[in-house]
């Protein structure tokens, strides 16, 4: 297991690597960074990628196959839609049934691609908490983003959020 800076400093040495942070999406707040930020600070870069994570977690389009298809649309009875008409929003879409734990994130990872950049956000999944990523920053051409995806992934295994 490892700390959230040594997984920041892990990250960095990846080839191509601009600036990485873990970001608790629920309020948007930097648990820790590393490097650069893309728009040059990092306490905005969080607030907006925690605005992107939560869109991806709480979006029904990513739900399990099995949910969409069993009773999801008008002839299972259940449309998806809260009593008052709308759809159900974030605490209704993460909140967990009775005597069963939190509610799972079932997306992995966001990758944003740009002219300039990759941008690739790692969903933490452990017991304690469940509402943080890890963002990587890489440079377009000296980037790899196979490589960037399996090593984050194997970075977030290993972190221990305490």
């Amino acid at each position: 297991m490892s700390g959230i800076d040594e997984c920041l400093m892990e990250a960095m040495v990846l080839p191509g690597a601009r600036g990485a942070a873990v970001i608790e999406w629920t309020s948007g707040l930097a648990l820790g960074t590393a490097g650069d930020a893309p728009n040059g600070d990092h306490e905005v870069t969080a607030a907006e990628l925690a605005e992107l994570a939560r869109l991806a977690a709480e979006h029904t389009a990513f739900g399990p196959a099995e949910e969409n298809e069993a009773g999801g649309g008008p002839a299972g009875g259940d449309t998806g839609h809260t009593a008052s008409g709308g759809h159900p929003g974030p605490a209704e879409r993460l909140a967990a049934a009775p005597g069963e734990g939190p509610a799972e994130v079932l997306v992995e990872d966001l990758l944003l691609t740009t002219r300039t950049g990759y941008h690739l956000l790692r969903f933490v999944e452990n017991t304690l908490d469940s509402s943080v990523f890890v963002y990587l920053w890489l440079g377009r051409d000296d980037g790899n983003l196979a490589l960037a995806r399996l090593r984050l992934r194997d970075l977030v295994e290993r972190l221990a959020l305490v």
